[in-house]
């Protein structure tokens, strides 16, 4: 499969068309590595992993696709390159693009990914700004897939912060006929021209009520109302207890609602242990997931 968008950094890239062949891709790379079959799509091919901010989804996925099919991860934070002696975002970049085959960055700022994508020759993604979150939107969207059989025409209920992950879950919404109700306390919301764009496409609700939001939803996710960048502990008194996940808010859903975070998960705050270990979570098969998209990323990225 070949992308027609030589990064991946927000996931408005792709067209409705590609998020189902990339999809129906990463279940097919599941299911075939659950048969022992591990094909060496990316035998020789080099991904360079940057790191600003600490990992463990995100990096462990990354290099375990890598190295699942035959290719090679490159561990790099700011301090093992010249970036720490004082070299250029730019020059950094240009040189690595002459090294690897692909670029993965997870950063503080979304304006540094882009400043990377502007200056590689080689295929960009992001492995989650400030901004943006597509890998795990592409894992969620596989998750969902697998659990209700379809996108089309379901309802996912967003429920806390308008952050980074809600932003991409947006776009990924738009392009698979899924609409979103969105709760967040007020000045919480998400990125207003992503909602403005997706609008034209998928019904869009802004709530400040949890329980208007969940009411006939399919899906329910929530994430931490205290991303890694943010250091005003103060913000919690505005979530807490209004938008917490737990069983009472779980039942005014559908009674199949299924349960989605992309972790880490701050159990007790923006989720109760009953919810995230209940029968109606899936956020084991998600973060399953990660390392299954990616492997479809990666592949269709480099038109393997």
């Amino acid at each position: 499969m070949k992308l027609k968008t030589k990064d991946f950094l927000t996931f408005e890239e792709l067209s409705s068309k590609e998020l189902s062949l990339l999809l129906e891709l990463s279940i097919k790379f599941k299911k075939d590595f659950k048969k022992g079959k591990q094909p060496a799509l990316l035998k020789n091919k080099t991904l360079a992993m940057i790191f600003q901010k600490p990992s463990t989804r995100t990096r462990v996925s990354f290099e375990t696709g890598m190295f699942q099919l035959g290719g090679y991860a490159l561990n790099l934070s700011p301090s093992d390159m010249q970036l720490s002696r004082g070299e250029t975002v730019e020059d950094t970049v240009k040189t690595l693009s002459r090294y690897v085959d692909a670029i993965m960055a997870r950063v503080y700022d979304h304006t540094l990914i882009e400043k990377i994508a502007k200056n590689s020759s080689v295929p960009v993604i992001n492995g989650l700004s400030n901004s943006y979150h597509p890998c795990q939107t592409l894992a969620d969207l596989m998750t969902i897939k697998e659990k209700k059989k379809k996108l089309k025409g379901l309802k996912v209920a967003w429920i806390g912060d308008g952050n980074n992950v809600c932003n991409s879950l947006i776009y990924g919404c738009s392009r698979s006929d899924i609409d979103i109700s969105i709760a967040t306390p007020n000045g919480y919301e998400p990125d207003k021209k992503v909602v403005r764009d997706s609008k034209k496409t998928i019904n869009i609700e802004l709530t400040n009520d949890p329980a208007k939001s969940v009411k006939n939803a399919d899906v329910i996710i929530t994430d931490t109302f205290m991303s890694i960048h943010i250091k005003d502990k103060k913000r919690m008194k505005k979530f807490l207890p209004k938008f917490q996940v737990n069983s009472s808010l779980m039942k005014q859903a559908k009674n199949n609602v299924i349960f989605l975070h992309c972790l880490p998960a701050k159990r007790g705050n923006e989720v109760t242990s009953s919810v995230i270990d209940g029968p109606q979570s899936v956020v084991w098969d998600e973060v399953e997931n990660r390392l299954h998209s990616q492997k479809a990323l990666l592949t269709s990225l480099l038109n393997i």
